[in-house]
C-alpha cells in the first residue's frame, strides 16, 4: 500500500466484491425521479448490482479517499459567485486523480503482470460511497456524503478493482456517528432532501448548478444564493468537518469565487481558453452565465445593471431568460424599460415568457 499513501491518498479501504445491498434503493431513487436528468444512472442500471457489471472477474475493491482544500470560505464580493471547495484548484479532479491511479495499477502490474486492474473515478457504475463505507473509510452521512470523523466529507472518492483476494478491512458501523444531528438537513435553502440520505436532485443547488441543462425553475432560484458553481452548504455546516484535525494538503486558487460581471464579456472561444482544463467547462458556457445571471440576481445591486442587460442580449435564449429574471431584481431606474424594448425583438417563446413574468413583477414590486 506504499504506493497508494504516496499518491496522497490519506483513506484506504479493503472490501470484497460483491453484490450492492443499495442497489433497490437506487432504482427506487431512480423510479422517484429523484435522478432528474442524470440519466446514466438509468441506462447503465444494471451494471450497479455488482462490480462484475464493471470489470468481470473483480474480487477485491480498494476504495480511496483523496482530500480537497477544505479551509473556511472567503465572503463574496459584489458581483462575484462561490465555487464549490473542490474545484477550488481550478483543475480537473477526475484528471489529478487518473494519472496517480495509473502510477498505483503500474506498480501492481511490476509486482504480478498477469492481475487484472481497473481504476476509477465516479464515471463508471459503481456505488462507491457504498464500497466505501463497507471498506471502513467512513460512514454514509444523512447528506448522502461519505464521512471519515478525521476527515470529514471534504475528499474525493476513487476505487480500485483488482482479481485478487486482499484481506479486508473492518467495515464502518451501518448507522454511522451522525447521532440525531440534522444539520446538513435542515441547512439546505431549496429543501433538497427528502428524508435522512435522500437526496431529490431536482432541487440540489450542487445538481442544478453543474449538472442541469436548460432554464432552472423560477422558484428554486432564491435558494441558490450565492452559487455559481456547486454548493457546500450541507458540508459547511457539517460537525465532522467543523471539527476536523487536520492541516490543509492543497491551498485553494483563486476560483474560490468567480467575477460575474466579467463572465458576460467573454465570447464561446474565450470561454473555451479559459476554462477548458477547468471543472467549470463542465456547465458550458451556457450554464455558467445562467448560474451568474441568477447570483446577480440574488445579490440585487445596482452595479449589476449592465452585465446582465448584456445578457439580456446574448445569443443564447437561456442566458437572455435568466438575465431577465435576475434584472426585475436589480434596484435600476431602466430595469423596466429594457425589458419591454427586449420583449419588442424577442423571439423565443420561453424567453419572452421570462421577460412578461419580469414585468408583473415589478409592477407587483411598485
Amino acid at each position: 500500500m506504499a504506493e497508494i499513501l504516496t499518491e496522497g491518498f490519506e483513506l484506504v479501504g479493503v472490501t470484497p466484491a460483491v453484490s450492492s445491498a443499495g442497489f433497490p434503493k437506487l432504482v427506487q431513487w431512480i423510479d422517484l425521479g429523484y435522478a432528474a436528468q442524470m440519466e446514466y444512472f438509468a441506462n447503465r442500471l444494471d451494471a450497479y448490482q455488482n462490480p462484475s457489471g464493471i470489470m468481470p472477474g473483480t474480487r477485491s475493491i480498494i476504495a480511496l479517499a483523496y482530500p480537497y482544500a477544505a479551509s473556511a470560505d472567503h465572503s463574496v464580493a459584489t458581483g462575484n459567485g462561490r465555487v464549490a471547495r473542490y474545484a477550488w484548484s481550478g483543475i480537473d479532479y477526475h484528471d489529478v486523480i487518473h494519472s496517480k491511479l495509473k502510477k498505483i495499477i503500474k506498480a501492481f502490474l511490476e509486482f504480478d503482470a498477469s492481475v487484472k486492474v481497473r481504476g476509477i473515478v465516479d464515471t463508471a457504475p459503481l456505488m462507491e460511497r457504498e464500497v466505501a463505507a463497507a471498506s471502513g473509510i467512513g460512514w454514509r452521512g444523512k447528506n448522502t456524503l461519505l464521512l471519515n470523523r478525521g476527515w470529514g466529507s471534504y475528499f474525493f472518492l476513487t476505487c480500485i478493482l483488482i482479481d485478487r483476494d486482499f484481506i479486508p478491512t473492518s467495515p464502518s458501523p451501518a448507522s454511522g456517528h451522525c447521532g440525531t444531528c440534522t444539520a446538513c438537513l435542515d441547512a439546505c435553502p431549496t429543501d433538497a432532501f427528502i428524508g435522512p440520505g435522500i437526496l431529490d436532485a431536482r432541487r440540489c443547488i450542487s445538481y442544478l448548478t453543474i449538472e442541469h441543462e436548460g432554464s432552472i425553475e423560477a422558484h428554486l432560484r432564491p435558494g441558490i444564493g450565492d452559487w455559481v458553481f456547486g454548493c457546500d452548504i450541507c458540508q459547511e455546516v457539517c460537525p465532522w468537518n467543523r471539527k476536523r484535525s487536520r492541516t490543509e494538503p492543497r491551498s485553494p486558487s483563486s476560483l474560490h469565487q468567480i467575477d460575474l460581471h466579467e463572465l458576460f464579456s467573454i465570447d464561446d472561444a474565450a470561454f473555451r481558453e479559459r476554462y477548458r482544463q477547468t471543472p467549470m467547462w463542465r456547465t458550458r458556457r451556457r450554464g455558467l452565465l445562467r448560474n451568474a445571471a441568477i447570483v446577480l440576481g440574488n445579490q440585487a445591486h445596482a452595479q449589476s445593471f449592465q452585465p446582465l442587460r448584456t445578457g439580456l442580449q446574448d445569443t443564447d435564449p437561456i442566458i437572455r431568460g435568466a438575465s431577465a429574471w435576475a434584472l426585475s431584481r436589480i434596484p435600476h431606474m431602466d430595469v423596466a424599460e429594457t425589458l419591454k424594448l427586449a420583449l419588442l425583438t424577442e423571439h423565443d417563446d420561453s424567453v419572452r415568457d421570462e421577460i412578461n413574468a419580469s414585468l408583473c413583477f415589478l409592477a407587483e414590486s411598485d
